[in-house]
């Protein structure tokens, strides 16, 4: 595996799933693998359990680490063609990703959009010039317009919770102060489309997500219907990602306060367990009493990301 963007990239999901399972048992018995390797995770933006999962399982796998926090003690970095660079930014992308290969052998990358030009972060032009010219494999630690070890995190989270063979399982938009990526909502649909779950989708209108990550999901404008014999409800916020109405691209579109996940939601729901990728902010996305209750399963979603960041960088060294 020489990159890892989408969920085509993992292959069978039942035997990623598998491989999933059998890492939880024992998360360092493929030490060999990463011996003498090194793992270079570059940062455009904030992380908090991306940064600590994801250099856990490189460490589980016996390799050494290296965090690059691009805002932080680095030069800054050009990332456009055909500029004169007569301002602030003192290297281009051009010479740094491969002076960067040359010091690794596996590349995550961190990058959100920057929600001012839709073509621009849905062409995910920095993290694709980092697979053309590092020379190394390169999975995404979250990019323009995904989050896949977030989704395969969420996933095995489903997997080891689900009671029934086929839950029911709904995305629900949830308001915000700040216009948030769709890079989480994106992976999340495009995932639970590909594993055997009813995926439901509910949102205000002009928040319709990529067609291309929605895929066959039931799209519901009306929240409460949506939520109904819910299995598990997935809150997260997203900015209009433009589909309808490119002008608005990345605006907030609505702050309706209705939408809060909070007790009244969850209990149209059958007995449903409440999902969120953190970090959250409680009294907008959802309500304490849920995200407190027995039913909340943020804490071991997040501990699932060393999981998904070990399956995902265990094939990658067994690819080298």
């Amino acid at each position: 595996m020489r990159t890892f963007f989408n969920v085509t990239d993992i292959g069978n999901l039942s035997e990623a799933l598998a491989e999933a399972r059998t890492v939880k048992k024992d998360r360092f018995a493929f030490q060999n693998l990463g011996k003498n390797k090194t793992l270079l995770m570059v940062f455009f933006n904030n992380s908090l359990r991306t940064r600590l999962s994801t250099q856990k399982a490189a460490m589980n796998l016996g390799m050494n680490v290296i965090v690059l926090d691009v805002n932080a003690g680095a030069w800054k970095l050009e990332t456009e063609r055909g500029v004169i660079m007569d301002g602030d930014k003192s290297e281009h992308l051009l010479e740094a990703i491969p002076v960067m290969g040359c010091y690794c052998d596996l590349i995550g990358i961190r990058s959100f959009a920057g929600l001012a030009d839709r073509d621009y972060d849905y062409a995910e032009t920095i993290v694709n010039q980092f697979v053309k010219y590092s020379g190394r494999p390169v999975f995404a630690m979250e990019t323009a317009t995904v989050h896949p070890l977030q989704a395969f995190a969420d996933l095995i989270t489903i997997e080891e919770h689900k009671t029934k063979k086929r839950p029911k399982v709904v995305l629900t938009w949830a308001p915000h102060c700040r216009a948030l990526p769709q890079a989480v909502p994106d992976s999340f649909a495009e995932w639970m489309n590909t594993a055997d779950v009813e995926l439901v989708v509910t949102h205000p209108e002009g928040y319709e997500l990529d067609p291309k990550f929605v895929g066959n999901a039931r799209v519901d404008y009306d929240q409460m219907h949506a939520l109904k014999g819910a299995d598990f409800v997935y809150a997260k916020n997203w900015s209009c990602p433009g589909v309808t109405s490119p002008d608005n691209y990345g605006k907030i579109l609505s702050r309706d306060m209705s939408w809060t996940v909070d007790a009244r939601h969850m209990a149209v729901t059958d007995n449903a367990y409440f999902m969120h990728c953190l970090p959250v902010r409680r009294g907008l996305i959802v309500s304490d009493d849920v995200i407190e209750s027995q039913r909340s399963l943020v804490i071991p979603e997040a501990a699932n990301r060393e999981i998904s960041a070990e399956v995902v960088i265990k094939r990658m060294l067994e690819s080298l």
